[in-house]
C-alpha cells in the first residue's frame, strides 16, 4: 500500500506498517508517544515501526526533555536514547500514518509537504479534535497528565491495529 492509498477512513481497517508521532520540538510529547507505542506494539506482537519528529528544528539532535525521560522511567520505559529530528517531506513517503499531538502541528506538517494526498495520512494522536497539551511550560503534574493521555491513546491505537490485523 502506498501512502496515497492510506485514507483516514482506513484507520480502523488497515494496520499501518510505519507510524510517526509528531509534536513541535520532538522532546516532550512525541518521544513519549514513540516510546509507548513501540512498547505496546511489541507486547501485542505486531510488526509496526515507530519513530518521532518535530515540526520545528529547535532541538535537533537533542535527547528528550529530562521531564519526559523521568516520567517514562517512573513507569518503566526508557527513551533517553532517542534524538530529536525535524519532520521532512520524505517522511510523507516513508510513513503510513503520522499522528500529530495537536492541530497546530498537524497544520504545520501539511505545509511541509507538497504531496496531494498527504492529509490522508495525518491524524490527531487522540483522534477527532482532541489535542495533547504541550507540558513544556506546564506545572509539575503536566508531564504525568500528558503521559496518561498518550498511554491510553497508544493502547487504543494498538488495540485497533491488532483487531484489524486478524
Amino acid at each position: 500500500m502506498t501512502n496515497s492509498e492510506y485514507h483516514k477512513s482506513d484507520l480502523s481497517s488497515i494496520p499501518p506498517r510505519t507510524v510517526l508521532t509528531l509534536c513541535l520540538g520532538n522532546i516532550c510529547r512525541s518521544p513519549i508517544a514513540e516510546g509507548l507505542l513501540r512498547a505496546h506494539i511489541e507486547k501485542a506482537g505486531l510488526n509496526i515501526t515507530v519513530d518521532s519528529a518535530g515540526t520545528s528544528a529547535y532541538h535537533v539532535g537533542e535527547a528528550p526533555d529530562p521531564r519526559s525521560i523521568e516520567v517514562m522511567s517512573r513507569h518503566g520505559y526508557h527513551i533517553g536514547q532517542q534524538r530529536s529530528r525535524q519532520l521532512t517531506p520524505k517522511d510523507f513517503q516513508k510513513f503510513d500514518l503520522i499522528l500529530a499531538m495537536d492541530q497546530s502541528n498537524m497544520k504545520n506538517a501539511l505545509k511541509i509537504t507538497q504531496r496531494e494526498h498527504s492529509s490522508r495520512i495525518v491524524a490527531l494522536y487522540l483522534g477527532e479534535s482532541r489535542e495533547v497539551p504541550d507540558p513544556y511550560y506546564g506545572g509539575p503534574n503536566g508531564f504525568e497528565e500528558v503521559y496518561r493521555m498518550i498511554d491510553q491513546a497508544a493502547l487504543d491505537w494498538v488495540s485497533l491495529w491488532a483487531e484489524s490485523a486478524t
